[in-house]
């Protein structure tokens, strides 16, 4: 008698699985960290909001530059585990420094080679997961990660609150109890991943070589440019944030909606990877689109409470069902050589996609109100609908 197929869960290799735990641990050490930085540089050190702001900024378009090429590096080498360790000891490196930050300047320059970090483990990672992973379960395994690093991403600020009741907000100690994770998470990467062999001898050439960036296909560029009208389409979730200040729910209470966003994600990024393995990939994403216009939808017409949870949490199966899936796409539609460079540019264009939507969204939110901003969401969701509608994108002479 035929045994039954395992499940996709069981198929998933064990690299995949520590990969997943490393990004939970780092996440955990980085959030414990960030969900306090504002509060601490304003309190603790004197910065005035357009510093937070500025070092913010600072710190997101450091990660973009590096991403780019941390991706073409690792294409070149052949390698990406080493470039992956790199990052994630910069990004574990850091948390002392914050600890013992005397001044803005500690600060800036923690966060800087923190977002560095961030930019050169990005795209290695993302490559060496769809090279260690069969096709066949690459969604699921993709799913899987995003899963356990959004775990990572509302336990930290939980943890960071918890402690600071516990310590009476001593910030200081947050910070250093946010090293232990973060070099567990060095510490696994180091110990349970391994890269698959490469052939010995085999000779490198610059992925950014005209003639290698021409094997990059037109279906790898159709999913960069939807990616990046995803991201236009739902700008940053710091605005889930100030819709929840105008909802009367207390201060304290605010950053608990983005623990209920993340949760939702997490809970929903490995069935709909997994889902995405047995279904055409253009129909998850109109489904993830349709999701996201309802959220949209339910944020702008009300800030009650109880809709605001709502559409918080439609939010955030958005998310499930389509950061996942993107990232399975980029890895099935480049050349296995170039798919370093692949994630680098699809991570770079969203990312400036992210910054050009928060800042129109923020401009909208200051002249018009809140709902203007969510509204202009769902066009952008619209116009990112027309698109798919009317290019595409073919792989093998089928639909994505």
């Amino acid at each position: 008698m035929d045994k039954p197929p395992a499940s996709p869960l069981r198929q998933v290799p064990a690299g995949v699985w520590a990969l997943g735990f490393v990004s939970l641990l780092m996440d955990v050490s980085s959030e414990m960290v960030h969900s306090l930085l504002p509060l601490f540089m304003v309190s603790a050190l004197g910065a005035s909001a357009l510093t937070v702001g500025l070092i913010e900024g600072a710190a997101e378009a450091t990660a973009l530059v590096v991403k780019i090429f941390s991706g073409v590096l690792s294409d070149y080498w052949g390698r990406r585990k080493g470039l992956a360790v790199v990052g994630y000891a910069l990004g574990a490196f850091t948390k002392p420094v914050f600890a013992m930050a005397s001044g803005v300047g500690w600060v800036l320059t923690a966060r800087l080679t923190d977002r560095v970090g961030k930019g050169i483990r990005g795209a290695p990672r993302d490559a060496l997961v769809a090279d260690i992973t069969p096709p066949a379960v690459r969604g699921a395994a993709f799913g899987l990660r995003q899963s356990l690093d959004t775990v990572g991403a509302f336990l930290g600020p939980l943890l960071a609150v918890g402690l600071m009741l516990l310590w009476g907000n001593d910030f200081r100690a947050v910070f250093w109890v946010a090293v232990v994770p973060g070099l567990l998470a060095v510490a696994l990467l180091v110990l349970c991943v391994k890269e698959p062999h490469k052939p010995a001898g085999a000779v490198r050439s610059n992925p950014m070589r005209r003639a290698n960036l021409r094997r990059l296909s037109p279906a790898y560029w159709w999913v960069v440019g939807i990616g990046a009208l995803f991201t236009l389409a739902r700008f940053s979730e710091a605005f889930l944030v100030l819709r929840a200040q105008q909802s009367g729910v207390a201060t304290a209470l605010v950053p608990l909606v983005m623990v209920a966003m993340n949760a939702v994600y997490a809970l929903s990024a490995y069935p709909f990877g997994a889902l995405s393995d047995r279904m055409r990939h253009r129909a998850l994403l109109v489904l993830g689109l349709l999701v996201l216009i309802a959220a949209d939808l339910v944020l702008a017409h009300s800030s009650h409470p109880a809709v605001l949870l709502l559409g918080v949490a439609l939010w955030g199966a958005h998310m499930g069902m389509t950061q996942g899936l993107l990232a399975t796409m980029v890895a099935d539609t480049a050349p296995a050589d170039l798919r370093g460079t692949a994630f680098g540019f699809f991570n770079l264009v969203s990312g400036l996609a992210l910054l050009v939507a928060s800042g129109v969204a923020g401009l909208l939110w200051d002249s018009l109100g809140a709902s203007a901003t969510f509204y202009a969401g769902v066009v952008f969701c619209m116009l990112t609908l027309c698109a798919m509608v009317l290019q595409p994108a073919a792989r093998g002479g089928q639909i994505l």
